[in-house]
């Protein structure tokens, strides 16, 4: 199944399953209460029951808004061996985690806007994401398969300056975190429907160029290990883990100022057998209708 978080013509905010060109509205208020409910939640989106809309007549919005988004990092060995060629301050080692602002989550074809007065080097990193299905603790990978419920596309997008000076004190959270710097999404795919999540292709496209291209079976780690290591932290039903970006990113390149993102860019975000996860990139006057407000700190 295809579960999607949309907002319907009169502007109300829905969950669906989307079959073919349409979407079927399933009776919960939010995702987060879909997988809360369990086996009854499946069953429900099995057999919506809800107003049917033409997918062309809805706006895709984030499909989750988690309680909490476990964010890892380092899990590509490849990422790692780019950061070398521009002498990256720190290893870009696997077991790296913190948790992502929610708040900064936004959907597809909704717009990146650029905080000028904050940063110049706005970077992209495509991620694959794992969607919880059901809470727990404190169990092995081969334990982990239960817990997925589906998975979706992160595009962690980040301000690669701000980056660099949160590292000196070997921590990182701000520059990936600012409003809207999180899209998520088109959409979840369950797991039934990616019999092998670690055999999938990843490219990230700007304005049609290809910057990003890999596949999943490259991860150093596995999606189950990855579960198992972090579940000490305690998952909750809904919950989203990312898995880590792969080469390509711009802030890695010998020439990384031509490959920054700018206002009028377009990011696709593409996993084989999810979909493609589309964004703009836009000013903050374009955005806001105001100039930049004036920044404190450094």
């Amino acid at each position: 199944m295809r579960l999607a978080t949309f907002t319907d013509p009169s502007a109300t905010r829905r969950v669906g399953t989307i079959r073919d060109d349409h979407v079927l509205t399933i009776d919960v208020p939010d995702m987060r209460t879909l997988f809360e409910r369990g086996d009854a939640g499946m069953e429900l989106a099995q057999s919506p029951a809800g107003p049917v809309f033409p997918l062309a007549d809805v706006q895709l919005e984030a499909p989750i808004i988690p309680k909490k988004f476990f964010h890892t990092s380092g899990n590509f060995r490849e990422h790692e061996e780019e950061s070398k060629r521009v002498d990256w301050s720190h290893e870009i080692a696997p077991w790296i985690v913190f948790f992502q602002n929610p708040d900064a989550i936004i959907g597809t074809e909704q717009p990146i806007v650029y905080p000028e007065h904050l940063t110049s080097e706005l970077d992209y990193e495509l991620e694959l994401c794992v969607i919880l299905g059901r809470g727990g603790k404190n169990f092995g990978p081969e334990e982990a398969g239960g817990y997925v419920a589906g998975y979706t596309i992160f595009n962690d997008i980040t301000a690669r300056d701000i980056q660099r000076r949160e590292m000196r004190s070997g921590v990182f959270s701000f520059c990936k975190s600012i409003d809207t710097f999180s899209p998520l999404g088109p959409w979840i795919v369950t797991a039934e429907e990616i019999p092998d999540p670690q055999s999938l292709e990843m490219e990230l496209r700007v304005n049609g160029e290809v910057r990003q291209q890999s596949n999943t079976s490259r991860m150093s780690v596995t999606i189950e290990q990855l579960l198992a290591h972090y579940s000490p932290l305690v998952y909750s039903p809904g919950d989203v883990l990312s898995t880590g970006t792969v080469s390509g990113v711009a802030g890695f390149r010998e020439d990384a100022s031509e490959y920054y993102l700018k206002p009028g860019d377009e990011i696709e975000c593409e996993i084989g057998g999810i979909g493609v996860l589309r964004n703009p990139v836009v000013s903050w006057q374009e955005a806001y209708g105001e100039p930049v407000p004036v920044q404190v700190g450094s």
